[in-house]
């Protein structure tokens, strides 16, 4: 059972500027080269053009609620530098509000993403995301109090989670990706926890679950009353509520970069909840959001737009 009154926040029958959601979460300058395999230690290996755009899955999460037709606001803090004048102007010209974006000294967020069949090896030097503290968050509290959802993730530090889940009056989404164990204000507070089998492993301190009733156990394990979807990539997603468990299978795509997958995911699932639908539906929605995403090669620039989304 969702615990949140959703009903404030209208239904289907409004405009594509519907309800608004707040993102807390990092901006990376993505650097991603296509390989044909990983090198080993010590080996170097030729790769495609380097390919250079807008990542972090706080900014992935805010660019596909925007082209999803959802007005977003995005905080989080870049650098003063070229790459953070950037990072503002991408995700301005994507319609996302970034006047609590901050600017701090220092380099931006950065990643290297090596996509290799289709997955991708990501190594993330922080920069400004670990300058995204509770004071900063703080300071959009006015922002966060009128949003009617707020995502956050985990490439910021724990500080900026708890501040998020005390100031957010809507509905809380946690995206426990990277997988670190979180605050239990952090766990308590959210709505809906959207991980990977690994990070649900990381969070329960069990072992990768190998099947269905596994997930489950696990699930219900670390929250008994409360809402879980766990994505399983190919194999679809798991919804778990405290009332019953069911299995969303994936949407066929051809695999080109699964990069922001994860991502579009959780954005298309709070997209669907916030229209009013069962979290089964909405997490199907999300399976064919996801599926375009991993279609196409990049980060934010894979995710699509509602009307790119097969019906």
């Amino acid at each position: 059972m969702i615990t949140r009154d959703l009903a404030r926040y209208g239904g289907r029958g409004w405009s594509i500027m519907r309800a608004g959601v707040s993102v807390v979460g990092s901006l990376n300058h993505d650097i991603a080269v296509t390989l044909d395999r990983l090198p080993a230690a010590g080996e170097t290996v030729a790769g495609g053009p380097a390919c250079r755009g807008v990542g972090g899955k706080g900014a992935n999460q805010a660019v596909a609620l925007a082209r999803l037709g959802r007005h977003a606001r995005m905080v989080g803090a870049v650098g003063a530098d070229a790459e953070g004048v950037a990072l503002r102007a991408a995700l301005d010209a994507e319609g996302i509000d970034v006047a609590d974006v901050a600017t701090v000294d220092g380099p931006s967020g950065t990643a290297i993403v090596l996509v290799h069949g289709g997955e991708s090896t990501i190594v993330v030097s922080a920069g400004a995301n670990d300058r995204l503290d509770a004071e900063r968050v703080r300071a959009a509290a006015g922002t966060l109090a009128q949003a009617a959802a707020v995502l956050v993730q985990c490439e910021v530090p724990d500080g900026a989670l708890v501040a998020a889940a005390e100031l957010a009056s809507g509905f809380y989404v946690v995206n426990p990706a990277p997988a670190r164990p979180l605050p239990e204000t952090v766990l308590n507070r959210a709505d809906i926890l959207v991980p990977n089998l690994t990070e649900l492993a990381t969070l329960a301190g069990g072992p990768v679950p190998e099947d269905l009733d596994g997930i489950v156990d696990l699930a219900r394990a670390l929250r008994p009353a409360a809402a879980t979807v766990v994505t399983r990539g190919g194999d679809g997603a798991v919804v778990v509520e405290p009332t019953g468990v069911v299995r969303v299978p994936a949407v066929a795509a051809t695999l080109v970069d699964a990069t922001a997958a994860g991502d579009s995911f959780v954005a298309a699932l709070t997209d669907a909840l916030l229209d009013g639908v069962s979290l089964a539906d909405a997490a199907r929605w999300a399976a064919r959001v996801a599926a375009v995403t991993v279609s196409r090669p990049g980060a934010s620039a894979s995710l699509p737009r509602r009307a790119e989304v097969p019906a």
